[in-house]
């Protein structure tokens, strides 16, 4: 199958991880990069081997698709010329700064007959994809989201730039919007909210509490299933798989013999995690589904979904701070 003729624009830390990834799969030519800053466009450009654009539109003229990652302030406006070209995009998450915004970027994508696809990774971490099969009805999950402070992305909070990895993969699963949202957030190094937590009530009954920092003085991404006879827990970062199973006759047989009786209705096994870059396998399957082949990476919908949910929970924030705000007043 021929290569689709690919560029980036916006080439900051994340969008020079996708021309590296985009040099090296057999799916891609990477034709070029474009940056408002010229001299980053030229270092990227000279690292991967590809051409330097002065403008998106001379780089638009250029390719079949893009990668979107500049600031999130700019993805709409930059979408929108992208999709006015006729050429598909990748854009990175989060989708747009509000739902109204995603709204207009999927209009621009029917309109022009385009594909338009959110980079939301980690649907396609190795040890996620080996739990898909396990994962059947959740009653609960726990997500810990944690980051070491880096001076970027503080356009937006923590729940933009981190939290909404773990609420599309929990839309994902679960398959239905949240009915009932509450959250805390606090600003510690930046003028957001850069530790939040968040718990997401849906109408079947299941519940996931959401935990993102990026001041944390440790690296973690783990997210845990709860179900009715099984505990999946995923390590992110690690990329491993636990498995434990429990077989609830015999536990129920078990019971009356002691804790050590009722242990052995609990298996445990770690599931096989194949090798892989997630962002390699993303920009993969995406430019596999403009030949195609496959549903490629997040569509717009999930990630529309995944942003209006993140936008809740920020709302809920807002307004426990401003409860905090209120009670101090009175209390002084």
């Amino acid at each position: 199958m021929k290569p689709v003729r690919v560029g980036v624009a916006g080439v900051g830390t994340w969008g020079e991880k996708h021309a590296r990834v985009y040099q090296a799969i057999p799916e891609a030519t990477l034709v070029g990069v474009f940056d408002e800053n010229a001299e980053r466009s030229r270092s990227v450009a000279q690292q991967h081997g590809c051409a330097v654009f002065d403008s998106l539109d001379e780089l638009l003229a250029e390719v079949e698709a893009v990668s979107v990652a500049v600031p999130t302030v700019a993805h709409r406006a930059m979408f929108e010329r992208v999709a006015k070209a006729g050429r598909h995009a990748l854009v990175e998450k989060p989708m747009a700064v509000t739902v109204e915004e995603a709204d207009a970027m999927r209009a621009a994508a029917q309109q022009a007959g385009v594909k338009l696809q959110i980079g939301q990774v980690e649907r396609f971490n190795p040890a996620f994809v080996a739990a898909a099969a396990h994962l059947k009805s959740a009653r609960f999950v726990e997500a810990h989201r944690l980051a070491l402070f880096q001076p970027r992305s503080l356009d937006i909070d923590v729940v933009f730039d981190l939290m909404i990895h773990d609420i599309d993969l929990v839309l994902a699963r679960v398959g239905e919007s949240p009915a009932q949202i509450s959250a805390v957030g606090v600003a510690v190094l930046s003028e957001n909210e850069d530790i939040a937590n968040a718990r997401l009530e849906f109408e079947s009954g299941a519940v996931a509490n959401l935990t993102a920092s990026r001041v944390s003085q440790e690296r973690l991404r783990r997210i845990r299933f709860f179900q009715d006879d099984a505990y999946v827990a995923i390590d992110l970062f690690e990329k491993t798989c636990d498995l434990l199973h429990v077989d609830v006759e015999q536990l129920r047989r078990a019971a009356p013999f002691g804790l050590a009786a009722a242990m052995g209705a609990i298996t445990r096994r770690r599931l096989p995690v194949d090798a892989g870059e997630p962002l390699t396998l993303e920009l993969t399957a995406f430019l596999r589904s403009l030949r195609g082949e496959g549903t490629g990476a997040a569509s717009a919908e999930a990630g529309r979904e995944a942003l209006a949910v993140a936008a809740e929970v920020r709302a809920a924030m807002k307004a426990r701070t401003r409860q905090w705000a209120t009670h101090s007043s009175a209390v002084s």
